[in-house]
């Protein structure tokens, strides 16, 4: 299931449970990136020490910290060498509800507790210390197993990656249709920097 190109992994993700901190979440959004010939993926530029556990194997975490405030977590695909990762962006809670409201305790509806790659993660307590663990090994904390039913393909719905400024475009954003817990779709705009006087300007008017 994740030896294979990143969209088909993605794919594969959905509907699959997720364990760790004793909650356990059904994924029903994810979003692919293919590597080095991916400008959204943070490969794109080659092997870096923050980046390493992307290069394979796959089925083991790829963990990051974004906005200085929140982790994300990727499941790591592909063949071995050629880095690439899915996105856990969202999923609903289906076990350790308690656990999970504990962590998140102003959260009302029960949908909101993993929807969006931060809070997933919130939920599932995982931070730093959860990169480059097995998922596959039920003992490394973090469980990731198939669904428990398969998922009908015709519910599968794809579209343009959240949050990105390169390959924006690509449908590489898989959720499961009529899931009260996938995000809504927000095209990434760009800040603009504020732009310095030209020389010669009101600055170099001024006389001290």
């Amino acid at each position: 299931m994740l030896a294979g190109p990143a969209e088909v992994a993605a794919r594969a993700l959905l509907g699959c449970r997720l364990t760790a901190g004793g909650v356990t979440v059904r994924l029903t959004e994810v979003e692919a990136y293919a590597g080095e010939a991916d400008p959204a993926s943070h490969a794109y530029r080659g092997r870096t020490r923050r980046n390493e556990v992307m290069y394979g194997p796959p089925g083991f975490a790829y963990v990051y910290f974004t906005y200085g405030m929140h982790w994300c977590l990727n499941v790591v695909c592909g063949q071995s060498g050629h880095a690439s990762a899915v996105l856990l962006r969202a999923g609903t809670v289906v076990d350790g509800l308690d656990a999970a409201r504990a962590r998140r305790p102003a959260v009302r509806p029960d949908r909101d507790l993993a929807r969006g790659p931060a809070r997933l993660t919130m939920t599932l307590g995982i931070d730093g210390s959860y990169y480059g663990r097995d998922l596959l090994d039920r003992s490394s904390g973090l469980w990731l197993r198939p669904p428990v039913s398969t998922v009908d393909p015709s519910t599968v719905r794809c579209g343009p990656r959240v949050g990105v400024t390169g390959g924006h475009d690509t449908p590489w954003r898989f959720w499961l249709d009529g899931e009260s817990s996938v995000t809504t779709y927000r095209r990434h705009v760009p800040r603009e920097r504020a732009k310095r006087p030209a020389p010669g300007g009101l600055r170099g008017t001024l006389r001290e």
